[in-house]
C-alpha cells in the first residue's frame, strides 16, 4: 500500500511541478507551488521522516509560499479579470479528488494496526535533530532568511512605479526629466 501511496502522491507532485510551468496567472503558480511542497510532505511521511514533513507543511506550503503569494499580488497591483474558473480544474481536479478520498477512506478502512507506533533502532529524536538544526547550521539557516528578506525587498523596489519616485511622476516625453510634483 505504500508503494501505491507513493507513486500516487509523486503523481501529484510531478503533475503540480508541470502546472506551476504552464501556468500563465502568478497565483495559479504559487497555488500549484502549494499543491508541489504538500505532495513532497506526504512522500517524506511515507519514507519515515515525520519531522521532515511537518517541517516541509509548515515552512515551506505554509510560511513561504505565503510570503512568496504576498510578494506576487504586490507586484500584481493591477485589477485582475474575472473568470468563472478553469476548465481544467472542473474537467480533472474534481474527479482528482474524489479519487484520493476513495483511496484515502480504503487505506483508513483496510488498514490493519492502525494506531500501533513502535520506535525502531537508529532513529534520530527530536532533541538530537534540532541540537544540529540550530546549533551547527544556525549560520546557513539564518543566511537563507536574510537572502529571502532581500528577495522580497528587490521585488517591492522592482513594483515601485518610476525611478523611485513613489508616485510615478515622470516626463511623458520620456527624456528622464520629472514633472513637478502635485
Amino acid at each position: 500500500m505504500h508503494l501505491i501511496l507513493f507513486f500516487l502522491f509523486a503523481g501529484f507532485c510531478l503533475a503540480g511541478a508541470i502546472n506551476l510551468l504552464v501556468q500563465s496567472h502568478p497565483i495559479n503558480s504559487a497555488l500549484s507551488l502549494i499543491v508541489v511542497m504538500t505532495s513532497l510532505a506526504v512522500l517524506y511521511l511515507l519514507l519515515g521522516a515525520e519531522f521532515l514533513a511537518a517541517a516541509q507543511v509548515i515552512v515551506y506550503a505554509g510560511a513561504i509560499m505565503v510570503l512568496f503569494t504576498f510578494v506576487v499580488m504586490l507586484l500584481n497591483a493591477g485589477r485582475e479579470e474575472r473568470t468563472m474558473g478553469s476548465r481544467t480544474a472542473r474537467k480533472v481536479g474534481f474527479p482528482a479528488v474524489v479519487a484520493i478520498l476513495g483511496i484515502l477512506a480504503t487505506v483508513i478502512l483496510k488498514a490493519q494496526g492502525l494506531g500501533v507506533a513502535g520506535l525502531r533502532d537508529g532513529i534520530t529524536s527530536t532533541e538530537e535533530l534540532s541540537r544540529v538544526l540550530f546549533h551547527e547550521l544556525l549560520l546557513p539557516f539564518e543566511v537563507t532568511s536574510v537572502l529571502i528578506l532581500i528577495a522580497i525587498l528587490g521585488a517591492v523596489a522592482l513594483a515601485r512605479h518610476g525611478d523611485g519616485d513613489p508616485h510615478g511622476n515622470q516626463d511623458p516625453h520620456g527624456n528622464g526629466e520629472r514633472t513637478a510634483g502635485k
